[in-house]
Parts: C-alpha cells; sequence; structure tokens
C-alpha cells in the first residue's frame, strides 16, 4: 500500500481531538448492555458490544438510545449542516500534505485514505445522478461526545448517523492484532475506515432504514446484512482505489490478505468461539468471517457497489 508522493492531501477531512482527551463526567456507553437497533426510532443499524464487559469488540455503527435523540437523517429528517468555522485538526494540516507523508506517518495514512474512501464515493454517486455528503473521521483517544451520545473507544471504530461522522481510537487496531489474530498492516486499516464509510453510504441512500427497530440479531438479520454490504462497499473502494490517484499502484495481494484478515478476525464466529467458547447463531449481529471475507471479495473482484446488494441476495 503506497501513496503517490505528490498526492494532495486535505487533511480537513480529519478532525484529530486526541490532544483534549476525555472529557470530566464521560462514562461511555453502559457496561455491559447491548444496544437495540435504531431504524426510524433510534439512529443506528447494527448491535455494539462492549469490550470491557463481554469481551466483543466490533465496528459499525453506533446508535443513540442513551443520546436522548430518535431518528437519524437517515429516517428522512434534517441533515445536519456542515459547521461554519474550520474544525480543530490537531497539526494534520501542518504534517499530512502530500502521499509521500501519508507513506510515513500512520496519521497521514488515515488522512490519505479517507480522502481516497471519499474521492471514489463523490464519484460514484455523481454517476448515479446522485450527491455525496462528505463525513469527517474523528481521531480520538479513550472517549469521544458524538451525535450519537458519550462512547468509549470500547466499542471499536464506528460511525454516528446523526453527525455523519467516523469515530476512530487508532489504539483500535493494536487490539485486533493482539488479542483477535489478524495481521495487522496498513490495508488492514484502510479496510476498516472503508466498512466505515460503507455506513455513511447506506445513511445517504437510505439503507439503513431497512433495519427496523424490531429488528432482532441473528444469521440472516438485518443488521447481519447491512454489515456485510459496509465490507462489500470496501471492497468496491479498494478495487477503485488507484483510479481516485491517492496510491501509486493497484494493491497487492498482501495488501488485500491484510483486510481478509481483519474481515475474518470480527466475524461473529470467530467472536463468539474466542468469548464463550461456542458459536450461537441467533446472536450474529456482523456476518461470520466467511461472510465477511466473502463479501468483501465480492466488492473487489467486482468495482460495482450494484453487486452489493446483500438484501436479495443469499449471504
Amino acid at each position: 500500500m503506497q501513496f503517490d508522493d505528490d498526492a494532495q492531501l486535505d487533511p480537513s477531512q480529519v478532525e484529530d481531538v486526541r490532544a483534549s482527551g476525555p472529557q470530566p463526567g464521560w462514562g461511555g456507553m453502559p457496561g455491559g448492555c447491548m444496544l437495540p437497533i435504531g431504524g426510524r426510532g433510534g439512529c443506528g443499524g447494527c448491535l455494539l458490544f462492549v469490550l470491557a464487559a463481554v469481551g466483543l469488540f466490533l465496528f459499525g455503527i453506533i446508535p443513540s438510545p442513551f443520546s436522548g435523540q430518535g431518528g437519524g437523517p437517515q429516517g428522512g429528517g434534517r441533515q445536519p449542516s456542515a459547521p461554519a468555522t474550520p474544525v480543530p485538526t490537531g497539526n494534520l494540516a501542518a504534517r499530512c500534505r502530500t502521499g509521500a507523508d501519508a507513506d510515513q506517518s500512520e496519521d497521514c495514512r488515515i488522512v490519505g485514505t479517507v480522502n481516497s474512501i471519499q474521492s471514489y464515493w463523490r464519484q460514484a454517486f455523481q454517476e448515479r445522478g446522485r450527491t455525496y455528503r462528505p463525513a469527517r473521521t474523528v481521531l480520538f483517544s479513550h472517549a469521544a461526545n458524538t451525535g450519537c451520545g458519550a462512547a468509549d473507544a470500547a466499542v471499536g471504530p464506528f460511525y454516528c448517523p446523526v453527525d455523519r461522522k467516523v469515530y476512530l481510537d487508532l489504539s483500535f487496531f493494536n487490539t485486533l492484532q493482539r488479542d483477535f489474530g489478524a495481521e495487522g498492516g496498513p490495508f488492514a486499516q484502510a479496510y476498516v475506515v472503508a466498512h466505515e464509510y460503507g455506513h455513511h453510504v447506506q445513511n445517504l441512500l437510505g439503507t439503513m432504514n431497512r433495519v427496523g427497530p424490531d429488528s432482532r440479531p441473528g444469521a440472516g438479520s438485518p443488521s447481519v446484512r447491512l454489515e456485510l454490504q459496509a465490507d462489500c462497499y470496501a471492497g468496491v473502494w479498494a478495487h477503485n482505489a488507484v483510479k481516485t490517484g491517492f496510491f501509486r499502484e493497484p494493491f497487492s495481494q498482501t495488501d488485500i490478505d491484510q483486510a481478509l484478515s481483519a474481515a475474518a478476525a470480527v466475524g461473529d464466529d470467530s467472536i463468539q468461539r474466542r468469548t464463550q467458547g461456542r458459536v450461537t447463531p441467533d446472536g450474529f449481529t456482523h456476518g461470520t468471517s466467511q461472510q465477511r471475507e466473502r463479501w468483501f471479495t465480492v466488492g473487489y473482484d467486482s468495482g460495482d457497489p450494484k453487486r452489493c446488494d446483500t438484501f436479495s441476495a443469499g449471504i
């Protein structure tokens, strides 16, 4: 995974709030809870578990039943307007200017990856007569205050549909490798970020409405199908990434293997075996390791978002 040295990065797409640290009174999510799916009555589309309580470390969409906010933008409500003033970006603007910087710094690599992902989806939406609305990524440490409520790093990376932002604590990648057996590496990070932006695409397209307030977990549940589609969208971006101008050449098989390893590590069956010693499909929320690898591959091999219809196809 090598960036084009001359690619111009746009650090304004990434907010760096790590220096501020967790704010007083932030307790994160209620320990040990399994948060309900949002649909029309909430603002999310998948279930998230708290690492400290039950040992699960997933990434997806964060709902906000604890925030007092009902109905996300996917439900037809008012879209939040873009900030009128620049958002804090730490010193990313000074450090992350070109693709050469992205090859030397993890922070800048995230900036370059976000830039490429959004460049692809902007073009893909335009080709289909739609307007892509960009989403910022927020780099945080330990805890973050979001449009969906307060959350901590235990939930892993997540997307909040209310403020249309991706939240990322970079320590997640160490945990993914150390505790869940993923290979790690730069493209494992890129896959996770691309998956979260897949949720943003679903939010813009209204796909999250398919996960209603009464949805339940399970092997064929809407939440599983939503997550697998986000994996497929990540693969679609990977197929088209070099066309965005941010990368020197198409990704290598080593890069793709890193993504597949990360996808397998966070499969429901893999996590359940590690945490409870058995597999219970009735509790699936994200899909099995095999399914997650498969749908990333479908997206990567085809490069076509239309191939990512996990709601109609067998999964």
